[in-house]
């Protein structure tokens, strides 16, 4: 269960998921919401399809609260814990409809036959289709009653109310007029044909039933389908871990659950099986299939040392690994909540639909009545104003504005799951809309991040200058360069920093550093065999003292020119060298950076790196030299966001390092690649699982899409309604194929969300 401060008190705040039973339509959304939301400092957001809500609360406020206040509105409630987030969540399982379902059809279609073909009728018809009807407008429409029952006792209607009271009023009156005439239907066939028609609407009460309950039906399969995206991804991780146990002074494998596992178990994968849980490699090498999290297709090779993510397979060779992180911890446990919260959040432009659901039905009730009085009044014509009316019941559906957004945003993010895209809330997707530049950081994200040394360089200040190249000579000088430097580099995370500790210890097991200091973005310093190293970028040796002399700068620069990264290296507070690295461009890169222009979006390349390797990486994906930001530090990041949106561009940035951290948070939307630190994600609004730029410009287009079907699901929710009201009570419209249009309205936005499935494919 997340925590957090309550902003301006200093309190701590609880988040809690409700599983909620009984809701039928988004009054009943909006019904629970303003009870939740009267308890002090309470916010709730309740999702009709996943029949849940995540409540935020003091800690004042008891789960057994949330849970009564709930009870009290007329629904029922219990508490998801996190461990079980996603797999609590209520099963749309349509089964429970289809029994009732089954009967009112059946009966349903001798109703309809009987009462609309003449030569289908007999004497005293009307008395075998009452008795047809009976059984469809008690038992099958019980889910109606049964939930306007329980609105009527807390004072309170939703969308059950109006289909009870127009069914019941269908059948009540039928009935009233047969009790009142049995001679209406006391003819049959031909001789039927010729009297007068009887004013009954048996087949209107079953009908209508059989049709919202067939609507329903098929909502619930469709929710169900919606939903399937993130219960795969749940039931993704391995349910058996062959744990190494040490039994007599023996190590011997265990096979036990994979949730019983805790930090620091070490557990055997072989190939073909799954990893129980996030760890470290111990032993073995092997390439590890990661599509089913990041959406890429091509293995990673793994050694002892690298991080390997629950879920994942192991293709090939024997893994030992050591858990690090279990349970509710893991990546694919964080990966779940995260698409649940985003599930169960809601974007600004769904509480339009809110308001308007929250007195939606009050005002349908109040239209029945007033198209009734008027056509009575000017018709004088009974069954034409009971007609009408039922029409404007049976018609009038909230439940399509309660299911335009949650549907889409259960099928796009549950879609976006798959393809190791994780949208942290509903309120990103608006974000993406506005969006019209996007920041790349270049290492890791545009390029691949894994530097290779090239050459390293002895400087000294004799005229011969430079003493030699690696790339030239095998000087000891130059070794001894690489040794020290490679040793205190060895203590540092950055990419430039592994890779030249990787180059060096090549050469020979590392000496020890003491002293270790270092400035993200600057550089590392320590003292190493009885040396002092300081190693990284100009800026970091002068805030030591140590400045490089006019005629090594440029060599330097030259060595820059040629679009290498080049780290200076000083001994003792002397300039002694510089080490040269170069990156590579990612595989699809330059489709990515055109992808995302046909998104409309303005790509800008930035990086600490010099001018030089920066203007090499840009020319080959396809961004223009003067959207080009280099050299930059850090804190600089930030600045260069707040300089374009000073401009009053609206900026996204990607990127997957501890320091774009601060820049994603400044960015107006933060994407961070999954390949990066927990602090880049975090920082994030988007996250990618993969570490392919591609996959940035598809969750960009995938948020889009996504708000494209809530606003379109919307548009035709409230057209539906505009046009299917008025219809109805200028008495055009059959209260059978009212009922039936309020079927289809919520099975075809449900539908339509669905279409997001095929997003990618």
């Amino acid at each position: 269960m997340a925590t957090q401060q309550i902003p301006g008190t200093g309190q701590e705040q609880r988040v809690v998921e409700l599983a909620i039973q009984g809701m039928t339509c988004a009054s009943c959304v909006g019904r629970v919401e303003r009870k939740l939301g009267k308890l002090d400092g309470v916010e709730a957001s309740v999702n009709l399809p996943l029949e849940s809500a995540v409540v935020r609360v003091p800690a004042s406020v008891t789960d057994q609260d949330l849970i009564d206040t709930v009870v009290a509105t007329g629904y029922g409630a219990h508490v998801v814990h996190p461990d079980h987030a996603g797999h609590d969540a209520h099963d749309h399982t349509p089964s429970r409809l289809g029994a009732r379902l089954v009967l009112a059809a059946v009966l349903s279609v001798p109703v309809l036959l009987i009462s609309m073909v003449p030569a289908l009728q007999f004497p005293d018809w009307g008395w075998v289709v009452l008795a047809l009807a009976l059984p469809v407008v008690t038992w099958s429409a019980w889910p109606f009653h049964r939930a306007a029952a329980i609105n009527a006792r807390h004072l309170s209607s939703t969308m059950d109310t109006l289909v009870s009271i127009g069914v019941t009023a269908a059948f009540l009156f039928s009935a009233g007029q047969l009790i009142a005439d049995p001679a209406l239907t006391q003819h049959g066939g031909v001789e039927g044909m010729a009297m007068e028609g009887p004013s009954l609407y048996f087949e209107v009460a079953a009908v209508v039933v059989t049709f919202l309950l067939l609507g329903r039906f098929l909502e619930a399969s469709a929710k169900r389908r919606a939903g399937n995206a993130l219960k795969s991804l749940l039931s993704l991780g391995a349910k058996e871990a062959h744990v190494l146990r040490t039994v007599d002074g023996k190590r011997t494998e265990v096979t036990l659950p994979a949730d019983t596992l805790i930090p620091g178990d070490e557990f055997v994968v072989r190939p073909g099986e799954k990893i129980a849980t996030d760890g470290i490699v111990t032993e073995g090498h092997s390439a590890v299939d990661t599509a089913l999290l990041t959406g890429e297709s091509i293995p990673v090779e793994v050694t002892p040392g690298d991080a390997v993510t629950g879920a994942t397979i192991n293709t090939s060779g024997r893994l030992v690994v050591r858990a690090t992180r279990v349970g509710s911890d893991t990546v694919l446990s964080s990966m779940g909540r995260l698409v649940s919260q985003a599930q169960s959040g809601k974007a600004r432009i769904a509480r339009l639909a809110d308001r308007i659901s929250a007195v939606f039905v009050p005002v349908v009730l109040a239209l029945a009545i007033i198209t009734f009085v008027l056509w009575l009044v000017f018709t004088g014509d009974l069954d034409a104003a009971f007609t009408a009316s039922v029409t404007v019941l049976v018609i009038a559906c909230p439940c399509a504005l309660g299911l335009a957004t949650p549907t889409a945003l259960l099928t796009g993010t549950g879609r976006g799951a798959q393809l190791g895209i994780l949208i942290r809330g509903p309120q990103v997707l608006e974000d993406t809309r506005t969006v019209d530049t996007i920041v790349l950081d270049k290492t890791g994200t545009v390029t691949t991040g894994v530097m290779a040394v090239g050459d390293v360089v002895v400087l000294s200040d004799a005229p011969g200058g430079p003493v030699s190249g690696l790339g030239a000579s095998t000087s000891a000088s130059a070794s001894e360069l690489l040794r020290l430097a490679g040793a205190v580099e060895a203590a540092s995370e950055h990419p430039i920093a592994r890779a030249i500790a990787r180059h060096a210890v090549e050469a020979g097991p590392l000496a020890e550093v003491r002293g270790f200091s270092s400035a993200p973005g600057g550089g590392v310093r320590g003292e190493v065999s009885g040396v002092t190293v300081t190693a990284g970028r100009a800026g970091w040796l002068e805030s030591h003292g140590i400045r490089p002399t006019p005629r090594q700068v440029a060599v330097f620069s030259t060595a820059e020119e040629a679009g290498t990264t080049a780290v200076w290296v000083a001994l003792d507070d002397a300039v002694a060298g510089f080490i040269t690295l170069s990156d590579t461009v990612k595989d699809g890169s330059a489709a990515a950076v055109e992808r995302l222009r046909r998104l409309g979006l303005r790509p800008v390349l930035l990086t600490g790196d010099n001018r030089a390797v920066a203007l090499r990486v840009a020319a080959s994906v396809g961004i223009d030299a003067a959207d080009v930001r280099a050299g930059v530090s850090p804190a600089g990041k930030v600045d260069a966001i707040r300089d374009l949106q000073a401009t009053g561009a609206t900026v996204a940035m990607a990127g997957d390092g501890v320091n774009d951290a601060a820049a994603l948070a400044q960015a107006d939307l933060g994407i961070a690649m999954g390949s990066g630190t927990d602090v880049a994600i975090e920082a994030a609004d988007l996250t990618v699982m993969g570490n392919s730029l591609e996959q940035v410009a598809q969750a960009i287009e995938l948020s889009r899409r996504t708000l494209g079907t809530i606003k379109g699901n919307l548009f035709w929710a409230f057209f539906y309604n505009a046009v299917g009201i008025p219809v109805a009570a200028f008495g055009l419209l059959n209260p059978m194929l009212a009922g039936a249009a309020m079927a289809a309205s919520s099975v075809l936005v449900v539908a339509n969300s669905l279409r997001l499935r095929s997003f990618g494919r």
